[in-house]
């Protein structure tokens, strides 16, 4: 369990407090917005109306003691980039900042922000990948170069096991689970057979799965 400091609570900020409450974080939750505050409130711990901005209102909330500080203001930069850098000044261990456009993120890191989240773009690239083919059912990047794709087995190797395929050594392609009927199963062994109900979660070089798996 972390403690939280989440700033910004417009729909991006909201849908943050409702995963963190559903993972048992410990939340604060800060808008200089009332109803947003107040939308809110089931989620989280602790919750007050400010200005971010203002330094008095911000060391008064003890920014040292949250494990991470989350600025999800979307609709004013100006005032996310000044939140960023108040949190790191006053000594924040961990701020993650939300990004509009890339020269956003660039101005975050350089100001405080120990991470920046896109999430237009990151969504943007995860529509193309996964409603570009019928055979992928999901994607997540983890770098510039490796990511985990969710795709159908192929015709070819359905009623084979791991082993007989040797996918790490001849594709470079790691498989991590398998999913049947909404059911995960990541005990993956060089014996585990390949079914035509299932998909496979596979870990690697994007440019590689890619490749292999026509994408």
């Amino acid at each position: 369990m972390k403690s939280i400091l989440l700033i910004g609570l417009g729909r991006f900020g909201r849908h943050i407090a409702i995963k963190l409450d559903e993972l048992n974080h410990q939340v604060m939750a800060v808008d200089n917005n009332e109803s947003r505050v107040e939308a809110v409130l089931p989620y989280v711990r602790n919750a007050q109306i400010g200005d971010a901005t203002n330094e008095d209102f911000i060391r008064s909330l003890g920014v040292r003691n949250f494990d991470v500080c989350i600025v999800a203001i979307g609709d004013n930069f100006q005032s996310s980039l000044e939140t960023t850098s108040l949190l790191k000044e006053l000594g924040a261990k961990m701020v993650v900042s939300r990004a509009a456009r890339d020269v956003h993120a660039k101005f975050l890191l350089r100001n405080g922000a120990d991470e920046v989240v896109y999430p237009e773009k990151q969504l943007a690239s995860w529509t193309a990948i996964r409603y570009s083919a019928d055979h992928i059912f999901d994607y997540v990047e983890l770098d510039e170069e490796h990511g985990i794709f969710e795709i159908s087995i192929p015709d070819a190797w359905i009623g084979k096991t791991v082993g007989e395929l040797d996918i790490r050594k001849k594709y470079n392609v790691n498989i991590m689970a398998l999913r049947c009927n909404g059911v995960l199963d990541m005990n993956i062994a060089s014996e585990t057979l390949l079914g035509d109900d299932q998909t496979m979660l596979v870990l690697g070089n994007i440019k590689n799965i890619q490749k292999q798996f026509h994408i």
